[in-house]
């Protein structure tokens, strides 16, 4: 008996012998059985498969996936075949990618930024600063430096943008008389640290530029003083 079962009964009802079974069970296998070789009735041929690739090629569903395509020629009164049927061929044909213009989701891999002396790599951040008026803010500019943790340069304005950012690694990079190309300033993907002033500066000073993967954080902690409440 198996799980409740006596063994006979089980081969009766899949209709096997059971010393075929039991030879099976002695050489280490359980089933000889391949199923039918014949191929499917309703299998669609090269003619019926090279239509269905040019339709889902054509310009009308080249960029919708089948099970847009499918319901759009319903509502023509047509059908090709199903949506496994199509999503099997563009797998055949080395098709099944993204279909639509916008691209796809990308993944980042992360970049580390070590520092093994002063003035290698800087981060940088603007903060907001709290003001006796609810709501408005100061916004800190603050440069530091990875290796020291010294305070390169800091500024504070009343609104945030790359001018300012701009002035801000200027005045670093004359301070601490660093040459093109040895200091690279890491950031968030904030708009003042990717705007088109701010890194057309960083390239004339021959500052590396260095970003966070998306929707993360430049990896410097805040101040809970500089939070905004």
């Amino acid at each position: 008996m198996h799980g409740g079962c006596r063994k006979a009964k089980a081969c009766e009802a899949l209709g096997l012998s059971l010393r075929t079974v039991q030879r099976w069970a002695r050489g280490g296998i359980k089933d000889h059985r391949r199923g039918s070789r014949a191929a499917a009735a309703n299998r669609l041929s090269e003619v019926e498969r090279a239509q269905v690739v040019a339709l889902l090629n054509a310009p009308a569903y080249r960029d919708k996936s089948p099970n847009q395509i499918v319901p759009l020629l319903a509502d023509q009164d047509e059908y090709v075949a199903s949506e496994a049927t199509m999503y099997r061929i563009l797998k055949h044909e080395k098709q099944l990618a993204h279909r639509q213009r916008s691209a796809p989701a990308r993944r980042y891999e992360s970049v580390a930024r070590t520092a093994s002396a002063p003035n290698q790599v800087w981060s940088w951040d603007i903060s907001w600063l709290r003001t006796p008026v609810r709501g408005m803010f100061y916004y800190l500019y603050l440069i530091v430096d990875l290796y020291s943790r010294k305070i390169i340069a800091w500024s504070v304005h009343e609104d945030e943008s790359a001018e300012l950012a701009s002035a801000l690694a200027s005045e670093a990079c004359y301070l601490e008389a660093v040459a093109p190309g040895d200091v690279v300033l890491h950031s968030d993907n904030g708009a003042p640290m990717k705007g088109a002033t701010m890194l057309c500066t960083l390239h004339a000073l021959g500052v590396v530029a260095s970003f966070s993967r998306p929707s993360t954080t430049c990896g410097t902690r805040r101040s809970s003083l500089c939070t905004p409440w």
